[in-house]
């Protein structure tokens, strides 16, 4: 169904079901982000949205926040209600037993075990259900799940900070601090969206990075699931016993050659599982595919250039999340990203810019590679 075939008042829920599925930025990993509400008419009767992985769904908390006022309404949900059991209960099930006379839908879910299941069910039982709602809109903010299960590899972004010549450390290596306060909180925000934090050994070498979440304002619970997983490409374990990735503070998984033994008891606490090799290095789609496996949905990388370059020139990068700080740091400085010489301006990369916006001194563009 086209999006002229909706009513205002249609678009008006659903877009609160939208506000209501970003609520879980941080804690549903890996299920998607989920909002709904209920209503009749103008009058919105119940709303919830997914709060958790484990917890109850988006749908179970508007209808038990409408209560006896779901039968007969209109259920407005961001991705299509599940049909299985899981570690809830189907989501299709509790709209049919609530009553609830439509359900209009953002989009269907293309997980296996759902995709089109739960329409068919809601539809088997008497309800109308109408799709394609705000589609672009739901699917923006669950595009790492939806990566993941289409096309199977995590949505991938590039975490990178530069000064106005386009330099990201001083030629020894000092980076601390090209941006302000303002983009460093802000990194924070984006860190703690992420199923994973990837980072190469150069960096763990040259920089001994935590690869954290520090948010202010997270109660206990929320803190205990914004923990992404610290990953760490290391093709012969070099990672220091003492590096800040092994502190136990948040889980660390290291990726190495399948030759690679550690020499000591360094890796006790961490995970580890050997990459296949590929002209000397990691292979990076096949660092993809066991992270999408253990499902992760969006990775923030947050490498140096030739780790950040590699992945641009191998179309792996999904989205550049890029700080630039209105400094200079001159021609002996380190580059953004170590990309292959181009012998004409024809072949250059082309980026579309999502957002840019001023965050104290500093801007802060979102880009991403133009689809040809």
């Amino acid at each position: 169904m086209s999006e002229a075939g909706f009513s205002a008042i249609d678009h008006a829920h659903m877009a609160l079901a939208l506000r209501l599925a970003e609520r879980g930025l941080f804690t549903t990993q890996p299920n998607p982000r989920v909002g709904c509400v209920i209503a009749h008419g103008e009058e919105i009767v119940g709303s919830g949205w997914h709060q958790r992985a484990g917890g109850a769904h988006a749908e179970v908390f508007a209808l038990n926040d409408a209560g006896d006022r779901a039968r007969a309404a209109t259920a407005y949900v961001s991705l299509e209600p599940c049909a299985h059991f899981g570690r809830t209960p189907p989501c299709a099930d509790a709209l049919i037993a609530a009553g609830v006379a439509r359900v209009v839908i953002a989009h269907e879910d293309p997980f296996a075990r759902v995709d089109g299941r739960g329409v068919d069910r809601l539809r088997s039982a008497g309800i109308k259900v109408e799709s394609g709602l705000m589609t672009v809109a739901a699917r923006e903010i669950n595009r790492g799940f939806l990566s993941r299960i289409e096309r199977g590899r995590p949505w991938l972004r590039l975490k990178l900070a530069m000064s106005l010549d386009g330099r990201t450390a001083l030629a020894n290596g000092e980076s601390k601090w090209i941006t302000g306060n303002a983009a460093r909180a802000d990194v924070q925000a984006w860190r703690a969206r992420s199923s994973a934090i990837l980072s190469g050994i150069g960096t763990i070498l040259a920089d001994d990075p935590q690869l954290t979440v520090r948010l202010p304002n997270v109660d206990a619970g929320d803190a205990a699931q914004v923990a992404p997983l610290r990953v760490v490409l290391d093709r012969d374990l070099r990672t220091p016993a003492a590096a800040k990735v092994l502190d136990g503070t948040a889980p660390t998984l290291i990726l190495h050659g399948g030759e690679a033994e550690p020499i000591d008891q360094r890796f006790e606490r961490v995970e580890r599982a050997a990459v296949e090799i590929h002209e000397g290095r990691l292979d990076l789609s096949s660092v993809l595919a066991l992270l999408a496996a253990r499902e992760i949905n969006e990775i923030q990388v947050e490498a140096g250039p030739t780790l950040c370059g590699a992945l641009f020139a191998e179309g792996l990068v999904d989205e550049l999340l890029l700080y630039v700080a209105p400094v200079l740091l001159g021609n002996d400085a380190r580059p953004l990203l170590d990309l292959p010489a181009l012998s004409d301006m024809a072949a250059r990369w082309k980026l579309d810019v999502v957002d840019q916006r001023m965050l104290g001194a500093d801007w802060r563009l979102l880009l991403r590679p133009r689809e040809v």
